[in-house]
């Protein structure tokens, strides 16, 4: 398979799997009654400091109305709890139960494993050069939310700044 080919069938199939096989994952931790949407808002909500609606929906870049149904059924099933504002009572706080926290960290533990697989054996070079081109998937995706029309940068550089360079095989030939 030549390289664009292999680079696309790999993406493809990064992209079919990875919700579906991180939610069987996480049902096999214990947590079959939460979906990938569900994991979503539990790591939006994060372990720290409350949050309310606006600031999780932001983060997840939802609005607040489609935020309000998956919360519901995340404080129906014992995973959030809500509280009104001290000084300001209309605002209402979100923070993780106990059960809530619990499954954040098996979530957390899961993300560290996957990316321990990753790179437990990469050189700093081959690690460095794995996130450049995560970069640039990303900005990618992003920039379809920026009206960009698909380009993953006006400048045409990598996350570091650095001009792009044509990537080649260890020959010296063009590798895509």
């Amino acid at each position: 398979m030549e390289g664009y080919e292999r680079l696309n069938d790999v993406l493809v199939n990064l992209f079919h799997d990875i919700l579906y096989l991180e939610e069987e994952a996480m049902k096999r931790s214990g947590y079959s009654d939460l979906s990938m949407n569900d994991w979503h808002i539990i790591d939006a909500i994060g372990d720290g400091e409350p949050k309310t609606m606006s600031r999780i929906a932001a983060r997840l870049s939802i609005t607040v109305g489609s935020l309000s149904i998956s919360m519901n059924s995340l404080y129906k099933r014992g995973y959030v709890e809500r509280n009104r504002g001290e000084h300001d009572r209309r605002l209402v706080y979100i923070s993780l139960t106990e059960k809530g926290a619990e499954a954040f960290k098996a979530h957390a533990r899961f993300h560290h494993d996957m990316i321990e697989s990753v790179t437990r054996d990469q050189t700093r070079d081959e690690y460095d050069a794995l996130i450049r081109s995560l970069t640039k998937l990303t900005d990618f995706f992003r920039s379809f939310g920026n009206s960009g029309g698909g380009k993953a940068s006006e400048t045409g550089s990598d996350p570091a700044g650095q001009a792009r360079e044509d990537i080649k095989d260890t020959d010296g030939s063009a590798a895509i």
